[in-house]
């Protein structure tokens, strides 16, 4: 009996010392961060700046998850330091990088209006609307945007077109996972889902007959797919197989 409240009591130290929001737990989330840096780097020509880029990158995305949950929690001070330690690493980061590659600054800018966006939907509790979602999307497909600039690629509108069919693939992930898990039981979000599918197969197969082939696919999918209910494990090697795929493709056709 004495065993089992001194195992109690140290389980409840643990959960009291543990503060959340060091490790994001949005498992789907991690290949739209890391996808569009990858291929704007080797579309553009790897170099030595992108590994110092992809930490900046990944301790900005660690501190965007950990100011969400801050500001949805309605800014408790258990969920601060995470947010705090984030917040120094980032800008360390962002400063080193811009020391090496002073030319990227120019493209901060850009990325706020999806920062405020994210930032806005989380403090109302809405971070998992479609809108949201689609927005922060935004400013994941810009790093490719980047990721390119700072490999020395000089042709911008190859870099942009990379930037969208990153955007209309993962756009296209939100819709999907949506239909098979939070939506599954909403007929209307799944024909909205087939829909934007079928359009964003057109778009790439306007920007490469053989993106508009594999987005043909993706669409299929979509269709095919949310009417069998498949289990979380099957749906995450599912995206890691076809978000492979597409970035691979895009890399070599567009």
């Amino acid at each position: 009996m004495a065993t089992k409240v001194q195992a109690n009591k140290v389980q409840a130290t643990k959960r009291r010392k543990k503060s959340p929001g060091w490790v994001p737990n949005q498992h789907g989330a991690w290949a739209m961060v890391i996808a569009p840096l990858l291929v704007g780097a080797i579309a553009g020509g790897v170099q030595w700046i992108h590994l110092p880029l992809l930490a900046f990158w990944l301790s900005g995305y660690f501190l965007f998850f950990a100011a969400s949950l801050w500001l949805k929690s309605r800014r408790k001070p258990r969920y601060w330091p995470p947010v705090r330690a984030y917040l120094v690493s980032s800008t360390l980061l962002g400063l080193l990088v811009v020391a090496l590659k002073p030319e990227l600054i120019v493209w901060a800018p850009a990325f706020l209006p999806a920062l405020a966006v994210g930032l806005w939907a989380a403090a109302q509790r809405r971070e998992r609307d479609l809108e949201a979602g689609l927005a922060t999307l935004v400013g994941s497909a810009l790093m490719t945007v980047v990721a390119f600039v700072a490999g020395g690629g000089e042709d911008m509108t190859r870099a942009w077109l990379l930037a969208a069919i990153q955007f209309l693939y993962f756009a296209g992930t939100i819709f999907y996972v949506k239909t098979v898990i939070r939506e599954r039981n909403n007929p209307r979000f799944f024909w909205w889902s087939v829909i934007f599918h079928i359009a964003a197969a057109i778009a790439a197969a306007i920007i490469s007959p053989w993106m508009g082939l594999v987005f043909a696919v993706l669409a299929l999918r979509a269709a095919v797919v949310p009417r069998f209910t498949p289990s979380p494990k099957a749906l995450g090697i599912g995206e890691i197989f076809s978000t492979v795929i597409v970035s691979l493709a895009s890399v070599v056709f567009v």
